[in-house]
């Protein structure tokens, strides 16, 4: 089940982000980012977050507008999926969720702005999807392993 978050997800959301952004090594975040910074980031600047569910919260994401002005009509979206839930097509579940949620709040495409090239399956996720890489961004995030990777910004008509 896949529904809007509320204030009490907020503990568990943290409990999965915190361990993605401390990684440093698929979100474009600061590695040592505050839960105060997080939870704004995730909970409070996006016009929508949601939890997948399943007796506990195995995922999360928000929707936010990518652009304001004459790009507003395009969203942007940022997903986790728990340690413990990964390969069990939640990210697939809450991508396929959010374009419809997104279609419903007016938007008319989406974009992922720095889809990292290291992150294979997320890559092959997104295309499978229906998104195309439209540019990609040489050497745009410094991976803690990996050192420079290339970026690819993926994009989808709604």
């Amino acid at each position: 089940m896949i529904r809007r978050a509320n204030e009490a997800d907020w503990p568990a959301i943290w409990d999965m982000l915190r361990p993605v952004f401390r990684a440093g090594e698929t979100y474009a975040v600061a590695r040592d980012i505050d839960e105060a910074t997080a939870r704004a980031m995730w909970m409070d600047a996006p016009a929508a977050t949601f939890v997948a569910e399943d007796a506990e919260i195995l995922g999360t994401y928000y929707i936010k507008t990518n652009h304001q002005g004459g790009g507003a009509h395009v969203c942007n979206c940022g997903y986790v999926t728990s340690v413990a839930a990964q390969g069990r097509g939640i990210a697939r579940a809450m991508c396929e969720h959010s374009q419809s949620e997104a279609r419903d709040l007016g938007y008319r495409a989406m974009q992922f702005n720095m889809v990292l090239a290291s992150n294979a399956g997320a890559v092959r996720l997104w295309q499978k999807l229906g998104y195309d890489i439209v540019g990609t961004l040489p050497s745009a995030f410094d991976h803690p392993a990996q050192g420079m990777v290339d970026g690819h910004v993926m994009w989808k008509a709604l």
